[in-house]
C-alpha cells in the first residue's frame, strides 16, 4: 500500500478470518523489511537477543508466551521511534539434540559408534536443519518481528570464535583448569553432567546395616548405606574423631566383605554420628564427600564400573552386571554370608539426568572446569552496588544472589560430539597440554606432529553464556556491537535463572566489562488448567500451532501475554483463548460499523480540533487516559493489567458506549457535527487500533489498511503519545452523568421486565442547575437510549404519585407506572436498594472510623470515602422518602 491510500470498505469481509490474513501480513512485513534494524541511525538504540531455542523439535507453549512478551515490547518500542532489534537466533542444545539423534538411530538399528563421529554430526547437522525450519515457520506464525538479516545459532562460525575465545582467556587467566574430581555423570547418554542438569527427586529406597568384621577378629564395625554396590569400591571406614564408641577402633584394619580386601578405619569430622551407626563407608571415585574425605587422607580412589553404570573388573564376581542388578545381587550374597544385619526403609533425595532420565552416578573422572569464585565475586559486587541487573519481579534477586554466593566450580567438559569441542591438544610423544585459538600441528615443547585434539566438547550453556554479546560479533569490535550492547532486557522463564541468567552476567562482566541487559523480566512457567506442570508422560501439553489453528494467532497472543503477573505461572484454559478470539471479532465489527460510515473519508479529512460534542471530546480524555497508561504498564512489564485496560477502553468505553452515541451525529441531519464525529471515529480507531498492535498484530494491520491512514504499515506508525490538550474533565463529568441515567433507566426496565422496545415516559429532577445544564444539552442521548415517549427535565419537578424511582448521583429519575409495574413490587424492589445502600453506608462508617486506616490512608483516600459515604446517604433518604410516598 502507498501512502494514505485507503481500501474501500466493501473489500473487508463481514467476519474476520485469521488464516487468510495472518501469511499474507508476515510476507508483507517482511518483504517490506520493517522489522529490520539499523534504519533509523539517528533513533536510539533498543535492544533484545531471543533466548534462543533449541533445536530439538517443535517449540511449545510456553516458547510462544515468552515470545509474544518479547514481540510485544519490540513492536511497542519500534513504534515509539527506536532503532529497535530483536535477534533471532537457535541453540545446538548439546546432550538434548544428540539425544534426540541417537533415539532416532536406536530405531533404525544403529548407534553414533557405527557412524563415528564425521557421519554421526552429519546426521546431526541434517536434524538441525529441520527443526531450525520448522521453529523458522513457527515464528511466522506467531507473527514474531525478528530481524531475520542478524539470526545466530550457537554452533556457526561466529559464535564458534567467541567460544575460543573465552575458553582460551580463561584458561590463561588461571580460571579454566583440567583435574580429577567427582562429578554427576550420565550413564545413558555417557556424559558429565552440571550440577543443575541434575533433578533431584525423592524416591522410596532402603538403608542397608552391614558388618565389616575386623582383621584381627576382635568384632566387627556396623556401617549403614543406602547403596550397597558401591562397597566393592570401598577405601576405609571412617568415624567422628570424638564419638567414643569407637575411640579404640582407630586405626585398625577391617575386612571388606565379599572381596576381603583390607581397608583402614579413619576418623574424619565429616561423619554425622547422629546417622544410622556412626560409622560409614567411604567410597572416594564414587561419592562426592567420599572424594573430599579420600584426599584428606590419601585413600585409594577404586572405580567399579564403567560410563555405562555396568560393574567392571574391580568389582570383583559382578563384572558385567548393571548397576541395579548388581545391588540385588550383593544384596543376596550378604544376606547368605550373614553380613547384612537388617534393612530398613528410607526416603531419599536421587539425582535424576535431566535429559534422559537416568540416575545419575557420581563417578570419578578427569574434566575440565571453570573456576567460578572470581567470576562469581565481581558479579556479586556489582549487583550489590546497585549497578547489576533489574530483576522484574524484584525477588528474583535474591535468588540469583543465593546461587551465586553459593556457586561451585563448573564441569564444563561434556562426552559428546555434538557441540563445541574443546579448543585443546595433547602431544602423543611428550604429553604437553596444548590450548589455542586454531588447531595445534606442532607440539611447542617436543617439535612432535602427533598431536591430538581432546575428543569432549563444551557445555551447551557455555556457549549460551555469550549469547548477549557473541551474536553482535564479539570478540570483533562490530558496529552492531557498538550500537546494540548491552541490551535492554532479556525475557525468560524463572526456571533457568541458575543455568542462564546467572552464566550471562558473570560472562558478560569478565569479557566486556558490562552488564549484559539492563533488566530481565522472569515470567513463569504454562501449566495446565488444573495448574500441573504440562508434560509428554501427562499428555496435557499445548501446540501453539493447534491454537492458532482454531483461533488465530492474535487470540493465542493476547491470552497467553495477558493471563498473568510478572513471575507468575499462567493457567492455560482454552475458554480464555476463546474470550479473546470473541474480543478480537468485537474489535473487528466496530471498525467495520466505523468504516462503513467513513466511505470516501480520507486521511487528510480527519480534523479533531472543531467543536466537538460532549461523546466525541469524552473518547478522547479516555483514549489518552489509556494512552498514557499503557505506556506506562508496558514500561514495567506489567502486561496482564494492560491487557485489562485495553480490554475495558475498546469494550466499554469505545465499542459499547462511543460508538453507539455517534450513531446519533453518523445518521444525523447536521453535517458539522457528522464530520467532527467521522474525523474523532477515524482518529481514535487509528490510535485505538496502534495500542493493542504489540499484542494482536494481524487484525490491526489488516483494519488499519482499510482506515484513512498515512504511511506503508502500522508496525512503524507512531505510538500513541499522552496529549495534554485532550484532558477535559468536563466532557468526563457529562458523560459519566449521561451513562449513568441510561444505565438506571435500563436496569430499572430488566427489573419490571419492560423491553427496551417499549417507549417510557422518563422524568428527570436535576439536583442543581449544573446537573439540569448537562441533561439539557444532551437530552437528545438519554432521549435514544431510553427510548423515552416523554422526556422532562427540571431543578423544581415534583416526583409523580404513582413512578419507579431511581437515583443517581446528582438527579433523581422517575419512570411513572401507568400500566407498567405493580406499586408493591416496586416498593419491595426500592427495599432492597435501601438494604444494599445501607451495607455500603456501613461499610464506609467502619473505615472512616478505623483509627489505623485514618492514620495510614492518604489524605486523598479518605476524601473519596467521605465523598462516597455522603452520596450513599443521600440516595438512601431519597429511597426513602420515595417509598414512603409510594406507601401514602
Amino acid at each position: 500500500m502507498t501512502d494514505k491510500e485507503t481500501k474501500t470498505t466493501t473489500e473487508m469481509p463481514t467476519t474476520y478470518d485469521p488464516k487468510s490474513t495472518e501469511q499474507k501480513w508476515y510476507k508483507y512485513w517482511l518483504e517490506g523489511e520493517f522489522f529490520k534494524a539499523g534504519q533509523r541511525p539517528n533513533a536510539k538504540p533498543y535492544t533484545i537477543v531471543i533466548p534462543p531455542p533449541n533445536v530439538t523439535g517443535m517449540l511449545h507453549i510456553g516458547h510462544a508466551m515468552d515470545f509474544t512478551l518479547q514481540d510485544i515490547l519490540i513492536r511497542t518500542k519500534r513504534m515509539q521511534g527506536y532503532d529497535a532489534l530483536w535477534l533471532p537466533g537457535t541453540d545446538h542444545a548439546g546432550i538434548a539434540t544428540q539425544t534426540k539423534v541417537e533415539q532416532k538411530l536406536r530405531a533404525q538399528g544403529i548407534t553414533r559408534y557405527d557412524l563415528g563421529r564425521e557421519k554421526f554430526l552429519d546426521q546431526v547437522w541434517e536434524w538441525k536443519d529441520q527443526y531450525a525450519n520448522t521453529i523458522h515457520d513457527q515464528w511466522a506464525k506467531m507473527g514474531l518481528s525478528l530481524d531475520y538479516s542478524r539470526e545466530r545459532f550457537t554452533l556457526d562460525e561466529g559464535l564458534s570464535k567467541s567460544v575460543k575465545e573465552v575458553f582460551v582467556k580463561l584458561y590463561e587467566k588461571g580460571l579454566i583448569y583440567r583435574g580429577k574430581y567427582i562429578i554427576n555423570w550420565d550413564p545413558v547418554a555417557r556424559t558429565a553432567l552440571s550440577d543443575i542438569e541434575v533433578e533431584h527427586k525423592e524416591v522410596q529406597g532402603h538403608l542397608y546395616h552391614l558388618k565389616y568384621p575386623l582383621k584381627d577378629g576382635s568384632g566387627h564395625i556396623t556401617v549403614a548405606t543406602t547403596r550397597p554396590e558401591t562397597m566393592l569400591g570401598d577405601s576405609a571406614i571412617a568415624v567422628h574423631p570424638k564419638d567414643e564408641r569407637y575411640t579404640d577402633m582407630i586405626g585398625k584394619t577391617v575386612l571388606l566383605p565379599i572381596v576381603n580386601r583390607e581397608i583402614p578405619i579413619i576418623a574424619d569430622e565429616y561423619v554425622d554420628r547422629e546417622f544410622g551407626s556412626g560409622a560409614v563407608k567411604i567410597t572416594p571415585a564414587h561419592d562426592p564427600n567420599d572424594f573430599e574425605v579420600g584426599l584428606r587422607h590419601q585413600l585409594e580412589q577404586i572405580i567399579v564400573m564403567d560410563d555405562t553404570g555396568t560393574m567392571n573388573h574391580l568389582a570383583g564376581p559382578y563384572e558385567g552386571l548393571d548397576r541395579s542388578d548388581c545391588r540385588k545381587q550383593i544384596v543376596k550374597d550378604l544376606q547368605e554370608q550373614g553380613v547384612l544385619i537388617r534393612i530398613e526403609d528410607h526416603v531419599h533425595q536421587v539425582g535424576h539426568s535431566e535429559r534422559t532420565g537416568a540416575v545419575v552416578e557420581p563417578y570419578l573422572s578427569t574434566q575440565w572446569f571453570v573456576k567460578m569464585k572470581p567470576l562469581a565475586e565481581r558479579a556479586i559486587e556489582v549487583q550489590k552496588s546497585g549497578k547489576g541487573v533489574n530483576f522484574v519481579p524484584d525477588r528474583f534477586e535474591k535468588v540469583y544472589l543465593n546461587w551465586i554466593e553459593n556457586v561451585r566450580d563448573w564441569c564444563i567438559s561434556r562426552q559428546l560430539w555434538w557441540g563445541h569441542r574443546i579448543p585443546a591438544w595433547y602431544c602423543e610423544s611428550c604429553g604437553e597440554l596444548h590450548v589455542a585459538h586454531d588447531d595445534v600441528t606442532v607440539c611447542s615443547k617436543c617439535g612432535s606432529k602427533e598431536l591430538r585434539q581432546d575428543d569432549d566438547v563444551l557445555d551447551t550453556w557455555f556457549s549460551s553464556a555469550l549469547w548477549p554479546f557473541s551474536t553482535l560479533g564479539w570478540p570483533e569490535e562490530t558496529e552492531d556491537l557498538k550500537r546494540y550492547y548491552s541490551t535492554n532486557v532479556l525475557v525468560t522463564g524463572y526456571d533457568i535463572i541458575y543455568f542462564w541468567v546467572a552464566r550471562m552476567i558473570f560472562t558478560a562482566l569478565e569479557f566486556t566489562d558490562q552488564i549484559p541487559f539492563q533488566d530481565v523480566l522472569m515470567h513463569g512457567l504454562v501449566r495446565d488448567s488444573d495448574g500441573l506442570k504440562m508434560s509428554k508422560s501427562l499428555g496435557n501439553g499445548v501446540d501453539p500451532l493447534e491454537v492458532i489453528e482454531k483461533y488465530g494467532a492474535d487470540a493465542m497472543r493476547y491470552m497467553i501475554s495477558t493471563g498473568s503477573t510478572p513471575g507468575q505461572d499462567l493457567r492455560f484454559r482454552w475458554e480464555r483463548v476463546e474470550q479473546a478470539r470473541n474480543f478480537a471479532n468485537k474489535i473487528w465489527n466496530a471498525s467495520r460499523f466505523a468504516l462503513m460510515n467513513l466511505e470516501g473519508f480520507s486521511f487528510e479529512d480527519i480534523d479533531i480540533s472543531g467543536d466537538l460534542q460532549t461523546s466525541d471530546r469524552w473518547i478522547l480524555h479516555r483514549l489518552n487516559e489509556t494512552s498514557r497508561d499503557i505506556t506506562r504498564l508496558i514500561d514495567v512489564y506489567d502486561f496482564g493489567e494492560t491487557g485489562r485496560v485495553l480490554y475495558n477502553f475498546i469494550w466499554d468505553d469505545l465499542c459499547d458506549w462511543y460508538i453507539e452515541f455517534a450513531k446519533l451525529s453518523l445518521y444525523g441531519e447536521d453535517e458539522v457535527a457528522k464530520k467532527n464525529t467521522k474525523s474523532v471515529l477515524a482518529y481514535v480507531l487509528d490510535r485505538t487500533l496502534r495500542l493493542i498492535h504489540p499484542f494482536m498484530p494481524f487484525i490491526t494491520e489488516e483494519i488499519w489498511q482499510h482506515l484513512p491512514h498515512e504511511g506503508n504499515t502500522i508496525t512503524l506508525a507512531s505510538w500513541p503519545e499522552y496529549n495534554a490538550s485532550f484532558e477535559n474533565l468536563e466532557a468526563v463529568n457529562e458523560m459519566n452523568m449521561l451513562m449513568g441515567i441510561i444505565r438506571t433507566v435500563r436496569n430499572v426496565r430488566a427489573e419490571v421486565n419492560v423491553p427496551m422496545s417499549k417507549k417510557v415516559e422518563l422524568i428527570i429532577k436535576a439536583g442543581d442547575v449544573d446537573v439540569l445544564g448537562i441533561v439539557s444539552r444532551n437530552e437528545n442521548y438519554v432521549k435514544r437510549f431510553c427510548n423515552t415517549s416523554s422526556f422532562e427535565v427540571g431543578v423544581d419537578i415534583q416526583a409523580p404519585e404513582k413512578s419507579m424511582t431511581a437515583v443517581v448521583t446528582g438527579a433523581e429519575l422517575y419512570l411513572p407506572l401507568a400500566g407498567l409495574i405493580d406499586i408493591a413490587q416496586e416498593i419491595e424492589r426500592l427495599e432492597k436498594e435501601v438494604q444494599t445502600l445501607n451495607a455500603e453506608v456501613e461499610r464506609v462508617e467502619k473505615k472512616l472510623s478505623n483509627q489505623g486506616f485514618v492514620a495510614k490512608a492518604p489524605a486523598k483516600v479518605i476524601e473519596e470515602e467521605t465523598a462516597k459515604m455522603a452520596d450513599y446517604s443521600n440516595k438512601r433518604s431519597k429511597v426513602l422518602a420515595r417509598i414512603e410516598e409510594l406507601r401514602g
